[in-house]
């Protein structure tokens, strides 16, 4: 049992491996699930007899998803108030539905429908309670939400969206509401359609919309903006908030010239400063201060706030960041030690230290940079764990619980997920920091790690920052010369720890490792993404990408880290003239992933230090180092 188990005063308990001890086992519980996909019934209720296993439920459910009948009627309605709400309703509620649909049972299909994001599904629902005599008010007053969205819509809408025509719902004010919003969302061939449901005279707008969608630029041709009506101003400013981002100075020029155009509203000339300040701010533009200075306190959040001070940093304005924020009583940490860095540049000394005395004692970027500064020790600020013995029994036995084991167990992590969410959405906070603490004994490290997140249980340092995968990043750590520390770290920002996370661009495993990434470092051969999702592979070919990235970066492993995230060539591009201290060109990184990633992933190195029982604060080398091309 892992130390800090061993420190509850709980008495002793039967924790995870007690779970299940007089239980079927996963073998079973498979042999039952392939009995119940064959459809033979009698066997499939033979098998279920016999069946003590946490996942009994995914067997019934795999039959009556896979076989809906009218005959099963009352079993599945039985499992449906069950398990209502649950992870295994909607996949067997949707077939059920399916299968009513294509036999035109529509008063069981309205008796069984539940609310859902499926349109297809809702549009039948709304259609079958038509054709049964439903007051047609109550159900076309729906439909609205349903046509203005700024996509095409299901044919099972069809019928329904003809009726709501008919009876005088579809206005040109809705279809108008459906062209920004098809605009808006890139659907340009939707436009194409929706051109001829516009009056005859504002028919043009819609094609006016494809060309600013298609071509920014085409927004700054102010003759197409002909009758200078205030649909056109909608168009003008949505052109001129897309121009800004691949061509500030023709959108800047635009923008001037359309003031004297249109008569805009003071929401618009403010959405337009704001994303002017954005753009212009992040490119470095000339004019970013100037735009930055013209957003209204309303609408400066974070975001934007960043951008200032940043915009500031850049032109050493310690002044102006001190008239900044002197007087807020709630900044940021980053405020807070950038206010305190001017302080110090202006000669208060004294008032710089009082402010980083305060912040060396978080756990984070600023607090580590500012006890380096200090010459403090780093405090990770950890917290003796407590909690009720009886709420961990009573968690561990719960049938989430279980079920979510058993299917992580089965490497089925996405329903394994799913469980774990519903279990927890449900739980009290007592109750989730039991799941967390009960995950973290069987290894389900992202689990515990995103639901002390989400209960804000920071404070709980060898939970949150585990030593996963231990000897395997210790072993390829050093095969590649690469700190352990750094390597861990990575890994815990990339993926949390979770060997089957999959990003939006393709990267995969632990220390999310696009293939092409992979095969470049495994001497150009390919490997499967099925590999990747492996942790042994993808641990060494993550850390021998590391060592591949401090080389190319000339051992500098700051560089090393913001290229593991934005790519080596694009941090060459970021790379100052002059000689920067490090420090500072963190901050100035443009992109915010990119930024906050270096920042994090120094944070976590610097705790896996701490956690590995080595001395010293090894943020203070960025400190005293410089940045340059």
């Amino acid at each position: 049992m892992t130390h800090w188990l061993r420190r509850l005063a709980v008495g002793s308990l039967c924790f995870v491996s007690c779970l299940g001890a007089a239980q079927s086992t996963h073998d079973e519980f498979k042999q039952a699930e392939r009995i119940a996909w064959s459809g033979n019934y009698n066997n499939f209720t033979a098998a279920i007899a016999q069946l003590d296993h946490p996942l009994k439920p995914y067997v019934e459910m795999a039959f009556y998803q896979r076989h809906p009948r009218l005959k099963y009627q009352q079993e599945i309605q039985h499992f449906l108030t069950i398990y209502e709400h649950t992870p295994l309703e909607w996949p067997v509620r949707s077939a059920w539905l399916e299968y009513l649909k294509r036999h035109k049972k529509k008063a069981r299909f309205i008796e069984f429908y539940r609310e859902t994001s499926d349109v297809e599904l809702k549009c039948t629902y709304l259609s079958y309670q038509l054709d049964l005599g439903a007051p047609k008010k109550a159900i076309l007053d729906q439909v609205a939400d349903i046509w203005t969205v700024g996509k095409s819509q299901p044919r099972a809408c069809d019928g329904l969206f003809r009726a709501w025509q008919k009876a005088g719902y579809r206005t040109s004010e809705r279809v108008w509401q459906r062209v920004s919003n098809a605009a808006q969302s890139g659907q340009t061939s939707l436009l194409d359609y929706l051109q001829k449901l516009l009056p005859k005279h504002e028919a043009y707008l819609a094609q006016l919309y494809k060309t600013v969608r298609q071509d920014p630029s085409a927004a700054a041709g102010l003759y197409r903006f002909k009758k200078r009506t205030v649909k056109e101003s909608e168009i003008a400013v949505y052109g001129v908030r897309r121009l800004i981002w691949r061509d500030p100075d023709l959108a800047l020029r635009a923008w001037q010239k359309m003031q004297n155009m249109f008569s805009f509203s003071q929401q618009q000339k403010d959405s337009v400063a704001y994303r002017f300040a954005l753009a212009l701010a992040s490119k470095g533009h000339k004019d970013a201060r100037f735009w930055l200075n013209k957003v209204p306190k309303s609408l400066q959040d974070k975001k934007l706030l960043q951008w200032l001070m940043s915009n500031m940093l850049k032109e050493q304005d310690w002044e102006g960041i001190s008239a900044l924020f002197v007087g807020h009583e709630q900044l940021s940490n980053a405020q807070q030690y950038w206010l305190a860095f001017s302080l110090s540049k202006r000669g208060d000394i004294a008032g710089a230290n009082v402010i980083w005395q305060q912040l060396a004692k978080e756990r984070d970027y600023y607090g580590f940079l500012a006890a380096a500064r200090l010459g403090l020790p780093v405090s990770l600020n950890e917290l003796p764990l407590e909690i009720d013995a009886a709420i961990v029994d009573q968690v561990s036995q719960a049938p989430g619980f279980k079920r979510a084991k058993a299917l992580y167990e089965l490497e089925r992590y996405t329903q394994a997920r799913r469980e774990w969410n519903y279990l927890t959405n449900t739980s009290s906070k007592d109750e989730k920091l039991a799941a967390s603490v009960l995950a973290a004994e069987f290894d389900w490290y992202d689990s515990t790690i995103f639901t002390l997140a989400q209960i804000k249980a920071w404070d709980y340092v060898d939970l949150r920052f585990p030593m996963a995968f231990k000897d395997l990043f210790s072993k390829y750590s050093k095969r590649h010369r690469v700190d352990l520390a750094w390597s861990i770290a990575i890994a815990r920002r990339e993926s949390s720890f979770a060997p089957d996370a999959r990003s939006s661009a393709d990267a995969h495993g632990l220390m999310q490792l696009l293939p092409s990434t992979a095969k470049y470092v495994n001497n150009r051969k390919r490997v499967t993404k099925k590999r990747l999702y492996q942790p042994a592979t993808n641990i060494r070919l993550g850390t021998s990408y590391l060592e591949y990235l401090k080389r190319k970066n000339a051992g500098n492993e700051i560089l090393a880290t913001a290229s593991y995230n934005a790519g080596y060539h694009r941090i060459k591009r970021w790379l100052p003239s002059e000689a920067m201290p490090a420090e500072l060109w963190i901050e100035l990184i443009p992109y915010k992933e990119t930024r906050d990633y270096v920042k994090n992933v120094m944070a976590y190195r610097q705790v896996y230090h701490t956690r590995l029982g080595r001395d010293g604060n090894i943020l203070a080398d960025i400190l005293e180092m410089k940045i340059v091309k």
